[in-house]
């Protein structure tokens, strides 16, 4: 007898993040043997190379989704995700995930979970993180995802078969309001921010205020350690006002610093997650940077290019590219948000760990 354990995963790309897909039933039921089971998977209990383990060693390759099919009416899917913090011994499942999300209807087909006929497929999740839906809209031939199409994005090389990613209703996903505080904006250190949620908790900032000119690379921000000690002191500030409370271990609120775009885009970003500079953006802070822009009194709004109309298209530059996010507006209030990602299938396996970590379970 093996003294370790197999699980049943799929390694999937989504968007410009990958990460490790299992099935719920294949856990132990939530709670602490659960958790030391994740954490041995990717690696993540204090290892920063995640070396005995399948994370990658970097945020963006450092993530979870749990899987199942949904009992609730008219969904599908219920994904819950898990970011592996790397180095340390922990897991965060407070955030929501847009690009882990992408993967999720690929798993869903290629599992069994759901089963669709004809030449696309429509599958609707529920966001356990956020209590949130989001429909997925993409090609299938025989049953399964297509994965070769010609829909790029920005920090994935190449073309994929597009994923469309539909969010309904994502204010105050996290902190009750999409304004937590009750402003457009305040000033928090002297310093101008909006603490905004409409999918994901982010505080957005001017980068002019810390000096920065906006174009700097990810590696030059992270190795300006007063830059990262003053984000930092503001965002434990803000946590408690924005229904988060001590954010001081989690990995919410993310910081974004916003500056003119460059090129042809709306605005220019370069976001903290919380403590590392994103090498791009992630989806749903995307889709709150978006929000945050649209708002006539917030703290950026002068910095970005905003169209007119109820529907918005807003190119979104980052420090791989940009990305493109449609607003739907209804009397004033964002009612869908709408966005293109990709997903392939990299790896379908078995991942082991230790029986002990099973066996604690009795």
């Amino acid at each position: 007898m093996s003294n370790q354990h197999a699980i049943p995963f799929l390694q999937i790309r989504g968007g410009s993040s990958k990460g490790i897909y299992l099935h719920d039933a294949d856990l132990p039921e939530e709670g602490a043997v659960r958790d030391a089971v994740l954490k041995w998977i990717m690696g993540a209990y204090g290892d920063a190379r995640q070396i005995d383990g399948l994370g990658g060693g970097d945020p963006l390759s450092s993530k979870i989704a749990v899987i199942k099919a949904s009992e609730r009416e008219g969904v599908d899917i219920d994904y819950r995700f898990i970011q592996a913090i790397i180095g340390e011994d922990r897991l965060d499942d407070t955030p929501n995930c847009g690009n882990i999300l992408a993967g999720v209807g690929a798993f869903a087909l290629e599992t069994g979970l759901v089963k669709r006929e004809g030449d696309s497929c429509s599958i609707t999740v529920y966001m356990e993180n956020s209590g949130k839906l989001c429909h997925l809209d993409f090609p299938i031939e025989n049953g399964l995802p297509i994965y070769e199409g010609e829909a790029a994005i920005d920090g994935v090389s190449g073309t994929s078969a597009p994923v469309i990613c539909r969010y309904e209703g994502l204010a105050g996903s996290l902190c009750g309001d999409m304004l937590p505080t009750g402003n457009a904006c305040d000033v928090i250190d002297g310093v101008r921010v909006t603490c905004i949620d409409n999918g994901m908790p982010v505080v957005m900032l001017r980068a002019e205020d810390f000096g920065l000119i906006g174009t700097e690379t990810p590696d030059e921000l992270n190795q300006n350690e007063d830059l990262k000690a003053r984000l930092e002191s503001i965002r434990l500030q803000v946590g408690p006002m924005m229904n988060l409370g001590d954010v001081s271990a989690r990995a919410v609120p993310k910081m974004c610093l916003v500056s003119r775009a460059t090129g042809d885009g709306a605005f220019s970003t370069r976001t903290f997650i919380p403590k590392a500079c994103h090498k791009a953006i992630g989806v749903l802070g995307a889709v709150t940077a978006a929000s945050a822009a649209c708002l006539a009194d917030s703290a950026v709004a002068d910095l970005a290019d905003v169209p007119d109309g109820d529907v918005k298209q807003l190119c979104i530059e980052h420090p791989s590219g940009v990305f493109d996010v449609q607003l739907t507006f209804e009397d004033g209030a964002i009612v869908q948000s709408g966005l293109l990602r990709t997903t392939r299938l990299l790896a379908r396996g078995d991942a082991f760990v230790p029986q002990s970590i099973i066996q604690t379970k009795a």
